[in-house]
């Protein structure tokens, strides 16, 4: 993965991690690499991928099981969740976009009309 650099490390390895999940890569309830596996698996700091953990679990993405892991959340509406704020953002970066080329919000909904009615 590369990294860039005006966003903090552990928060880009968190996105790649909850668009695993959304795609099902990581099912809920799946076990998820141990801190120094991610560490090694991202190549970045022990630490770092520690704190990765500590965000997700706080974020409700994850739990840790004391001696046996750190497992994807088995609630499925986190999951539903996720997928409404991805999307989200992926419209409004869309209505971004289209409006910056001058689109007006008529225009854009006609343009998916004829998209989609392909």
């Amino acid at each position: 993965m590369e990294f860039k650099t005006n966003i903090p490390i552990y928060l880009q390895v968190i996105e790649d991690i909850k668009q695993k999940i959304i795609a099902g890569t990581l099912p809920l309830g799946s076990k998820l690499p141990s801190s120094r596996e991610l560490a090694i698996e991202y190549q970045i700091n022990p630490n770092t991928a520690a704190r990765i953990y500590s965000e997700m679990e706080s974020m409700g993405l994850s739990y840790t099981r004391r001696g046996i892991g750190t497992f994807v959340t088995e609630d499925d509406r986190v999951i539903d969740d996720l997928k409404k704020e991805r999307i989200e953002e992926i419209i409004q970066s869309f209505d971004e976009q289209l409006t910056g080329m001058g689109f007006s919000q008529n225009e854009i909904l006609e343009l998916l009309k004829e998209h989609f009615g392909k």
